[in-house]
């Protein structure tokens, strides 16, 4: 009962909320203007984030004591915050984002909230401070390159938290289910109005960065199997769609030279992620968007079912959902050359 009080509070207090953070950003002229690199087409209000973040605080305030252990986690995704809504105000640079967030992250390495897998030794200790590092950084930035369209980080963080729920409800880890069924109530008082075109209003980096922040963290915070090996695929599975995005949009770059120092892949900005080659092969905004949420159900569907299986039985699924994910990359490459010969061909036709 107290999880879904909690849940209720977080979800009003978003919803209410909104209207005032999208008339502050429009009154501040604080707003995602549209370019050749994005798919709106008029000024949006951005500070959606901090309606989120306001339902998060306030169901808090009312469930406070369960969440001491999770204070560190909270305090460094504040400042995540804190910082993503300085950059859709004023701008901030790359170097100053990396350095930040790195620096979060090894402030929750030192509260022992890191992934570990590694020998108890040295090197094990550097590697699993790395990989930590590594999982923290990427996750963040992965869910602010898929906030592209109406409703799709949003929405699919709520699918990822709530496969998250479901096993920390089946393992009575009570107090992170408790924290996620608020940040769930919070994104679901958020998506209508990221899908009414008259109310509309973006998350920002702000929004998109802190979501990110909370499920990298959650993925390292919750015991999500007895196996160790599976304890580690289950985040893997469930955020496999943002992860999938990051990898092949930044193969797709390197390969095209577009970028050349991981300064530029945090700096560039372009319709080339998954999202994107979705709607160029013919789906319409809504049908990507529709298209990403069932991709991502049906991983966390498989995270779920392989709690409580063995590293093998893990590592298939690994493997059947990588295979999956490779079609899809070839399918798109052979959609982005197919659509490249037509704009050629056309060229020609008109000259």
């Amino acid at each position: 009962m107290q999880t879904f009080i909690a849940f209720i509070t977080a979800f009003v207090i978003t919803y209410l909320s909104v209207p005032f953070f999208r008339k502050m950003a429009l009154s501040l002229n604080i707003v995602d203007i549209p370019n050749y690199k994005k798919i709106h087409t008029i000024p949006t209000p951005l500070l959606g984030g901090l309606a989120i973040y306001l339902g998060v605080l306030g169901a808090l305030f009312f469930f406070a004591d369960g969440f001491r252990n999770l204070a560190p986690i909270f305090i460094c995704a504040s400042i995540i915050l804190y910082m993503g809504t300085y950059d859709d105000i004023k701008g901030l640079s790359a170097r100053l984002r990396l350095f930040i967030q790195i620096l979060l992250a090894l402030i929750l390495i030192l509260n022992d909230i890191r992934i570990t897998f590694l020998p108890h030794n040295l090197w094990g200790n550097i590697g699993e401070i790395l990989v930590t590092v590594i999982w923290i950084v990427g996750v963040t930035n992965a869910y602010n390159y898929l906030d592209g369209l109406d409703g799709l980080a949003t929405g699919s963080a709520i699918i990822n938290f709530l496969c998250f729920f479901i096993i920390l409800y089946n393992t009575n880890q009570y107090a992170l289910g408790l924290a996620i069924a608020i940040i769930i109530g919070s994104c679901l008082g958020f998506l209508p109005y990221n899908f009414l075109h008259k109310t509309r209003m973006f998350l920002g980096d702000a929004g998109s960065t802190f979501i990110g922040f909370c499920l990298a963290c959650i993925a390292i915070q919750g015991d999500w199997a007895g196996d160790n090996i599976v304890k580690l695929f289950i985040p893997i599975l469930i955020l496999g769609v943002p992860i999938f995005d990051m990898i092949f949009t930044t193969i797709m770059r390197i390969k095209e030279q577009k970028i050349k120092n991981i300064i530029e892949w945090l700096k560039y900005g372009g319709k080339d992620h998954f999202h994107h080659y979705l709607v160029d092969l013919g789906l319409s905004q809504k049908g990507a968007v529709l298209f990403i949420y069932y991709i991502t159900f049906s991983l966390g569907l498989s995270a779920i079912m392989v709690s409580n299986d063995t590293a093998v039985e893990g590592l298939m699924t690994i493997l059947q959902s990588s295979i999956i994910f490779g079609v899809i990359g070839v399918l798109i490459v052979l959609g982005k050359k197919h659509h490249n010969k037509c704009d050629v061909f056309c060229d020609c036709e008109n000259k």
